[in-house]
């Protein structure tokens, strides 16, 4: 395995960004920022364009989120964000938005590029804009999608040979399992207890 320079710098920002998340700290975000712009780079060169393009969508909701988080930050005793969840019907409205957005946009790029595997590619890149939205508006179900990216992500990168990203998405894997927990008790945990909110 042959791992770059630039990759080991991605997983590392990668490392601190998603420890950073899972603690509820608005610092994750500069973390954040810089490792997107790595993998813009890693995707572009791999010919995995989903994912490079999803690196600058990534980057432009990375300052949302930020701006997002720290209001939300201020206005909490502790300084960490309170969290929501969403209800059944978004839920729902959430997973076929999910698979509609894959199908449209695999089949775009199997037609009008080159892009290796596109509806693996696509999957991953659909299913992480959704998740970082929820997770820009701090709704607990961010981790679900993550994991199931986080699944996805590892074959792909590993079929890819981006074998030090595969192995970072494979520890994605297992902290958010560990946020998806984490949160859930959060939310569980705070007053008042208010119905679960629906995504606005």
């Amino acid at each position: 395995m042959i791992f770059s320079t630039l990759e080991t710098i991605a997983v590392v920002l990668g490392m601190m960004n998603i420890i950073l998340i899972i603690r509820r700290s608005i610092w994750n975000y500069p973390f954040g920022i810089a490792m997107v712009s790595c993998y813009a780079w890693i995707f572009y060169g791999a010919k995995l364009y989903s994912d490079a393009l999803l690196q600058l969508f990534f980057f432009v909701v990375q300052i949302y989120g930020w701006w997002v988080w720290s209001r939300a930050a201020s206005d909490a005793e502790d300084h960490k964000i309170p969290v929501l969840q969403l209800n059944k019907v978004n839920q729902l409205a959430v997973l076929g938005g999910c698979l509609i957005l894959t199908l449209g946009w695999g089949t775009m790029m199997a037609r009008m590029t080159d892009a290796h595997y596109p509806y693996w590619d696509g999957a991953i890149a659909m299913i992480s804009v959704v998740a970082q939205l929820l997770l820009a508006r701090r709704y607990v179900e961010n981790w679900v999608l993550w994991i199931i990216v986080d699944i996805l992500a590892v074959g792909l990168y590993w079929t890819k040979a981006l074998h030090l990203t595969a192995i970072l998405y494979g520890l994605f894997l297992l902290l958010a399992i560990v946020g998806l927990i984490q949160w859930w008790k959060i939310h569980r945990a705070q007053r008042p207890q208010e119905e679960s909110e629906a995504f606005r």
